[in-house]
């Protein structure tokens, strides 16, 4: 089984859905956690949840990925509690629906701000330290980033820039011995895991419904997932077990990535 104990983790956007439950199932594992989010209530929240889990310590690191000074302090907390980094995973993200006809470059720069300038910034920071642990990095992408599709037009460019983002910086920390990955979940307006993502991004309840229930003749396995299946894989990349694997995108979305219109 896939072991993190003693390893020291980053979480981003740990206040609900993927990175919520990637804390909780990192916690599981022995890994101790600095969790990290706007919401403090929802982060307290998961670090309860990490606690009664198993997580050998926690730092709860209220902050916005956008802020640079925000992204030093989730450095500079997470080395003072640890006094070492082995895993960052890059979760925290937005979206926003919109076409090219009705977009509006104040929505593409939230969306490219938060997915992708965000991303780059704390993982530059990042580098130093986990260089000094052979670490590894995870960055929660989207099918978003694999495949095209109409009114999420700046999501679809900032997940497809990750996805890139992603393989250069693997090849460029490769020499260091530091791994990059991603995985890329279903988590858009036709594939689907589970979380408050797509409400935030502007559907309502029964839009919602009836988005959940499209999914399921948009996914191979006839289902939408959950954020735990998503979870599990950012376990596996960021483990030992995957010590071979860099410059990896990880479709996790019931096949929705390799589908075709019929």
């Amino acid at each position: 089984m896939t072991s993190l104990a003693g390893k020291v983790a980053i979480i981003t956007g740990a206040s609900s859905g993927i990175g919520a439950a990637t804390a909780i199932h990192f916690a599981k594992l022995g890994a101790s956690l600095a969790i990290t989010g706007r919401n403090i209530q929802n982060l307290k929240n998961t670090e309860t949840s990490c606690l009664q889990s198993g997580a050998p310590e926690i730092s709860v690191i209220q902050a916005d990925v956008c802020n640079e000074s925000d992204c030093q302090r989730i450095i500079s907390e997470t080395l003072a509690k640890f006094k070492k980094l082995d895993i960052l995973v890059n979760n925290a993200g937005v979206l926003e629906m919109g076409s090219i006809a009705n977009t509006s470059l104040e929505q593409y720069d939230r969306v490219m701000n938060t997915n992708v300038r965000a991303v780059y910034n704390l993982t530059m920071l990042a580098v130093p330290h986990l260089e000094l642990t052979k670490g590894n990095i995870v960055n929660v992408s989207s099918v978003n980033g694999i495949r095209s599709f109409p009114g999420v037009l700046a999501y679809n460019i900032s997940k497809a820039a990750l996805d890139q983002l992603t393989r250069c910086v693997a090849l460029e920390l490769a020499p260091k011995q530091i791994r990059v990955n991603s995985v890329n979940p279903g988590k858009n307006v036709l594939g689907v895991v589970i979380t408050e993502l797509q409400k935030r991004g502007g559907l309502d309840e029964e839009k919602y419904a009836a988005f959940l229930e499209h999914s399921r003749t948009t996914h191979a396995l006839g289902r939408p997932g959950n954020p735990d299946e998503v979870a599990k894989a950012i376990a596996f990349l960021a483990s030992d077990d995957a010590s071979f694997s860099t410059g990896v995108s990880l479709p996790v979305d019931g096949g929705r990535h390799a589908m075709c219109p019929r």
